[in-house]
This record gives structure tokens, sequence and C-alpha cells, in this order.
């Protein structure tokens, strides 16, 4: 998979290159282009914001930077192209698990109070939101979705169960965990996960992603 993020920090990326996304991008297992928005401004200051038509607080990003980069970095509309938007649909695992099959995703993210609606209207496939609060840029969201996405990306995690058995697949939440020593601070493991019978421990494991489910998310039960 190729990601492709259209930003005006592209310091904010660095948090890519750590930990287990670090090594998969070491490894080309795929890949991540920080691009950023102000190289293709025309303004000689690379300005790339301007004062709202009809007043009001703050700031709008002009579209002219915005569309030169979306049609530069993807001339022929192969990815997919996401604007991340509080008004945007809401990302949960389904759409994670939809997004990690595509083969190009181009990420835009605007700043202040967004971006010039034109460039919605001209050059966006997808609003995209991570949820119902307001960031100060969408860098911040789409690093969320790096993360969520790259990790059904065939070898980024160690193991093809992690992705299999976590939290919100099959709208359950996952089980509780537990290592070594077996008692800490007179709080015991569970015997079953100690007995070896892997029967129990699959069972038990079950129970409780639905008592934890029904406990903490409801919703997720109904759906």
């Amino acid at each position: 998979m190729k990601i492709k993020t259209l930003t005006l920090y592209p310091e904010l990326y660095s948090a890519l290159h750590t930990g287990v996304l670090g090594k998969a991008l070491e490894k080309n297992i795929f890949e991540v282009e920080v691009i950023n928005i102000r190289d293709y401004s025309k303004d000689k200051h690379k300005k790339c914001d301007d004062y709202p038509f009809g007043g009001g607080a703050g700031m709008v990003m002009t579209p002219q930077p915005l569309h030169d980069a979306i049609a530069s970095n993807d001339p022929e509309h192969k990815a997919l192209r996401i604007y991340l938007s509080p008004k945007g649909v809401k990302l949960n695992q389904k759409l994670v698990k939809e997004l990690a099959q595509k083969e190009f995703l181009l990420l835009v993210n605007g700043s202040y109070e967004g971006v010039d609606q034109r460039i919605i209207d001209a050059d966006i496939d997808m609003e995209l939101s991570v949820g119902d609060y307001v960031l100060t840029c969408g860098d911040y969201a789409s690093l969320i979705v790096i993360n969520a996405v790259s990790r059904y990306i065939d070898g980024v995690l160690g193991s093809c169960q992690s992705a299999q058995e976590e939290s919100f697949s099959d709208n359950l939440l996952e089980y509780p965990q537990y290592t070594r020593p077996q008692n800490f601070m007179g709080m015991e493991v569970p015997e079953v996960l100690l007995s070896g019978n892997h029967a129990e421990i699959e069972k038990w494991r079950k129970q409780k992603r639905i008592e934890l489910t029904k406990k903490y998310r409801p919703d997720l039960l109904e759906e």
C-alpha cells in the first residue's frame, strides 16, 4: 500500500518512524510519503490561508496550493482521496479494514478553520472523521488513520492473529490479558489461563469479551 499525506506540518509525521510502524516502513512493507502543501503555493511567501468570505473568526486554507498538490501527487486520480474532517463519516474498525484493501490513499489535511469548500467539491472522494471532537489540524487524525489501517497490511504486525483477536473484531471488545508474575500485589492470574486447556481458555476469553462489551459498549452488541 502507498499512502500520501498532504500537510502544512510535515514534522508531525516523525511519530511514524517508531515502534512497529517504523520497522515496517524501514522494510518497505508499506509506504508513507509526506508532502508539504506550502511547496505548491504560488504566493511569494508560501502563504496557504486567507480570510473567509462573509467574515468570521480564523483563516481558511486557500484552494490553489491544495488543488495543485493533489493534482501533482495523484494526476490520474488513482488514489482514494480523503479529507480529514469532523463532518465526515466516522471511522470504525469495519471501515479501517475496507481502507486497508486500497492500494493508494491520499490524505488531505486541513488547518485553521478548514479548507475552501471548492477543494472538497472538486478533488475529494471521502470526508472522514475520527470522532466527535475538533483538532487543531487534520494531521493528528491522519496519524490515527495511518496507524489503524497499516495494522491490516500483511507483514506489519508480528502475528496476523493480533489483528484478528483484538477489540472491535466481531463487534466485541478484547478479553483481559495477563503476564508474569502470577501473583501481583495479592491479585492472582485466573486459574483457567494456567490450566493448559486451550478449549477452556478460548471459552473463558469469549465470555469475557461478551461481559466487557455488555458493560462498556452495549451499543456494539445491539449492532
